[in-house]
């Protein structure tokens, strides 16, 4: 069994906030794949599927960000999932905005949901990073992650996050370098046509 763990925080103010794209992105999974309707577990909201050959676990921890690892280590441990098996999706604000990277491990760059995962998981899980873009300033981060999805941002964000979900197979067989392929192809910007000898786009 896999566990995919979306990062984000409870409530519907915090809906369409950038720090809750982890939420959306297993949202877009879920309701792609046909996963069974949320059930309230290990302080969190969890739905079972498959992908593929792949029993999956879907979890939304409902601790707020800074306890999420308290919610995917009880899922994790009831089901004895090794972190190899744990896909966390989280915002990344060193990503350009509607970018996406899959890494194993690594540093937390003071995100507080990595930060609490590390602490009640150890840092060996899987993590798809997706870009919301950065301020500019660093004082300007809570603000930043803390507000809700600009209008423009939709234009980038719907395709994304559905192109997460059909591409999720892939993260589930482990082939995360395709994953990423897959993503970036089908949220490319369409071509423009080139203009005819008149000078008319063809």
């Amino acid at each position: 069994m896999l566990l995919f763990v979306g990062l984000g925080n409870p409530g519907p103010e915090h809906a369409r906030q950038r720090h809750n794209v982890g939420f959306m992105a297993v949202d877009a999974i879920m309701a792609r794949h046909d996963f069974a309707p949320a059930k309230r577990r290990f302080h969190g909201l969890v739905g079972e599927g498959r992908i593929g050959a792949h029993k999956v676990l879907a979890l939304k921890p409902m601790t707020f960000m800074n306890r999420s690892g308290i919610s995917a280590a009880e899922a994790a441990s009831f089901y004895k999932i090794a972190p190899e098996n744990i896909v966390v999706f989280h915002d990344e604000l060193d990503l350009v905005a509607g970018k996406v990277r899959v890494k194993s491990g690594g540093g937390t760059a003071g995100h507080n949901g990595l930060v609490s995962l590390d602490q009640h998981l150890s840092s060996g899980y899987r993590r798809v990073r997706i870009g919301i873009g950065h301020p500019g300033d660093r004082s300007r981060v809570l603000d930043w992650v803390l507000r809700d999805f600009s209008p423009n941002d939709i234009a980038w964000l719907d395709p994304l996050l559905d192109a997460i979900a059909e591409a999720a197979s892939l993260l589930a067989r482990g082939e995360d370098p395709a994953f990423m392929t897959k993503v970036a192809l089908l949220t490319r910007p369409p071509k423009k046509a080139k203009p005819d000898a008149q000078g008319q786009a063809g």
